[in-house]
């Protein structure tokens, strides 16, 4: 497997300013608060963030997945906000305004970037919540850097299984669809199992990002050794329709590994999970860990 050797980064300045209009827009026409917008420095690139909520607290830090940023958490803000501060991350790798300068070789590179950014920050006990490759990122800073989280919480997450085919095919096929009209879009959404793709706006800056080229690390699937080495409460919500992986499978090995963690399978949803049952999903985060029960359930 090639490892990247080069930052991610839009194809040229033109491409680049482009997308930055779309999503300067795209963030004024969806956004539901007043945010304050900033960037951090770490060792691998600027940051950008979004804060809203109260200036005291614990944050909830939230990373979005492959291809995404921190617009794609646009629903959540409102709801998480009303109690907690809420830090919503551009990933360093993928299209947004974060701007990464040195390459993404290995998991320890994106354990550094979110350590950093939880120190500049001064989260001391951050509740991370991370969609697919966020997933995958926020279990990286826990394991290799430990510290400064106290909760997780794992929406259909990468590195809990190798990378099948299927979600190559169901990648691609969201990416064809993406091109269609909007009513056409609509309809075909169902048949590719991506409700993402009813998100017009999301689905507008996904198009200004083509430009864009991701050079990341492709998630290895961990061993029970390492899933059993997590030391801060973990629940992980899962799509019954996942393409990453068999949900059903994959709730009965953590069930056995790691009993203490809240396993839930989340019935009529995908890999499209965190906008195919928001609100679900944002009650999970609110409320975790002081209602979390040990085991697997199906909400």
């Amino acid at each position: 497997m090639r490892t990247p050797d080069r930052p991610s980064a839009f194809t040229s300045d033109s491409a680049r300013d482009k997308y930055y209009a779309v999503y300067d827009r795209v963030l004024g026409e969806l956004w539901p608060v007043p945010v304050d917008a900033f960037d951090v420095e770490t060792r691998l690139g600027t940051v950008r963030i979004h804060r809203a909520g109260p200036a005291e607290g614990d944050p909830v830090v939230l990373l979005a997945g492959a291809g995404g940023n921190a617009l794609a958490w646009y629903r959540y803000i409102e709801p998480l906000a009303r109690t907690r501060p809420v830090l919503a991350l551009d990933p360093l790798g993928e299209p947004g305004r974060s701007v990464q300068r040195r390459p993404l070789a290995t998991g320890a590179d994106v354990a550094d970037w979110v350590t950093d950014v939880l120190a500049a920050v001064g989260a001391e006990r951050a509740h991370v919540a991370g969609f697919s490759a966020g997933g995958w990122a926020a279990m990286e800073q826990h394991l290799r850097r430990g510290g400064r989280v106290a909760a997780l919480t794992l929406v259909d997450p990468g590195g809990f299984a190798p990378l099948p085919r299927r979600f190559v095919r169901w990648a691609l096929a969201g990416a064809v669809v993406s091109m269609l009209p909007r009513t056409l879009r609509h309809r075909m959404a169902g048949v590719a199992d991506n409700g993402a793709l009813r998100e017009d706006r999301l689905v507008e800056l996904m198009r200004a990002g083509w430009a864009f080229r991701r050079r990341v690390p492709i998630p290895p699937a961990y061993t029970d050794e390492q899933i059993r080495a997590v030391s801060v409460p973990v629940q992980m919500l899962l799509g019954a329709r996942s393409a990453l992986f068999d949900a059903q499978a994959l709730a009965a090995r953590l069930t056995d590994v790691v009993p203490s963690w809240r396993v839930e399978i989340v019935p009529g949803t995908g890999h499209g999970l965190p906008v195919e049952a928001p609100d679900l999903v944002a009650e999970r985060i609110l409320t975790f860990p002081g209602r979390a029960r040990p085991g697997t359930s199906n909400a």
